[in-house]
């Protein structure tokens, strides 16, 4: 295979593979048979766009591809009776159809697939992993990282969770007006989960993660289109501000630039002004929940020209509604920050040793850093060098490691 092929292969896997999935998942009813027909549908293009060219519709061909792998692999199992003949008939028809309208945001096959791994059937400790395994691809490993647990007690939850799909026969359908609202809040925490790993992800090599972050924010505009709920405005906007900064956060080399360090001239001006428009449609709701809070936070940061006009007293008013109605340790920390930023180190470090003292963040390895740095400003070199050194045996992300290692050596 020449490189051209290759490399035209891989890009249409990024970019397409989760969507050829998620419509696999609908027309085969079967999780694991569209993740084999997958990878057998991406093995024939492998074998034939070398000589045949690349189709005008790659998404379509290999759905189509994907069918044929499904229906065969049915047959050689034995379950394709007389009725599921009659569907296959109609698959090709259901493909074609279905990529005509691919741009058509409520016949997104992803969509429909979150609202079903988000059914109500399905227990919430499994809704969020089940989804970001299924809809997006996150391996086993990278969702256990996400939740601070085990990678055999996850994979665990995840088989849970298709074989209830699987056992009740939940469709995969978006659900009706009545039942959006309903199941609303479980797809909030799946998209803004999958935008938190593309952000600044679990472990690797790289800060982020820009394709998790683009399908977040994707599938975010799609749940506005449709169901427009203030709270669904406002984790858009959120994602936008923070995906906004994402040319300014590392350097060259792939280190770390903390947010008080950017170059802001290299924020995404045309983001944050969508952002800000929509965080001032979330408030103009009246209903404000926690991810317009989250959103009118980095509304702040978004308006500030530098960092030393960044409104502290702001964020940190805005921090005490967050933790009012959402109240978390990771929020508290945040707010600790914010306190150390408007009061001095001193009052922020009070704050934070008052949380980890209750043990609830002793794994985070940020709550550490944060720790680390605080008693860094305050001049207490050998106890911070100590808190870095705990937070660098919590962390599994590289640009992140080399951060600690360097303050560390900084301090010595």
């Amino acid at each position: 295979m020449t490189q051209v092929t290759r490399d035209v292969i891989e890009t249409v896997y990024r970019d397409e593979a989760r969507r050829v999935y998620a419509t696999l998942v609908r027309l085969l009813g079967d999780f694991d048979l569209a993740e084999e027909a997958l990878h057998e549908a991406f093995a024939s293009a492998v074998e034939n766009w070398e000589h045949s060219g690349v189709p005008d519709n790659p998404r379509a061909w290999l759905v189509s591809a994907g069918r044929f792998k499904g229906v065969d692999a049915l047959r050689r199992r034995g379950r394709l009776d007389r009725r599921r003949a009659e569907v296959a008939g109609r698959f090709e028809d259901i493909a074609g159809a279905n990529a005509a309208k691919a741009d058509r945001d409520v016949e997104d096959d992803r969509l429909q697939l979150i609202f079903t791994c988000c059914h109500p059937a399905i227990h919430p400790t499994v809704q969020v992993p089940l989804t970001l395994r299924e809809v997006c691809g996150l391996t086993t490993e990278e969702i256990a990282g996400a939740f601070l647990t085990a990678p055999a007690t996850m994979a665990q939850r995840i088989v849970r969770g298709k074989a209830k799909i699987r056992d009740a026969g939940i469709p995969y359908v978006v659900p009706t007006a009545a039942d959006l609202t309903e199941r609303l809040e479980s797809v909030l925490v799946v998209i803004y989960l999958v935008f938190t790993e593309g952000y600044s992800a679990t472990s690797g090599e790289s800060v982020a993660r820009a394709d998790l972050c683009g399908e977040a924010i994707r599938l975010g505009r799609l749940l506005v289109e449709l169901l427009p709920d203030p709270e669904a405005v406002g984790l858009l906007a959120l994602m936008l501000l923070q995906d906004s900064r994402r040319a300014a956060r590392t350097s060259p080399e792939g280190d770390i630039i903390l947010l008080a360090d950017q170059d802001r001239s290299l924020w995404d001006a045309g983001r944050i002004a969508e952002g800000l428009a929509l965080v001032g449609r979330a408030l103009a709701s009246g209903r404000i929940g926690a991810y317009g809070v989250q959103a009118a936070i980095a509304a702040v940061h978004a308006r500030a020209r530098s960092a030393a006009d960044t409104d502290w007293a702001r964020i940190v008013a805005l921090y005490d509604a967050l933790f009012a109605v959402a109240p978390s340790p990771v929020i508290d920390l945040n707010r600790a920050v914010a306190v150390a930023m408007r009061d001095g180190p001193a009052a922020g470090l009070a704050r934070v040793e008052a949380i980890m003292a209750r043990g609830e963040l002793a794994g985070y390895h940020l709550a550490h850093a944060t720790r680390a740095d605080l008693l860094r400003r305050l001049g207490r070199s050998a106890e911070a060098r100590s808190a870095y050194a705990d937070a660098l045996a919590l962390a599994r992300q590289e640009p992140e490691r080399r951060f600690l290692r360097r303050r560390i050596n900084e301090l010595s």
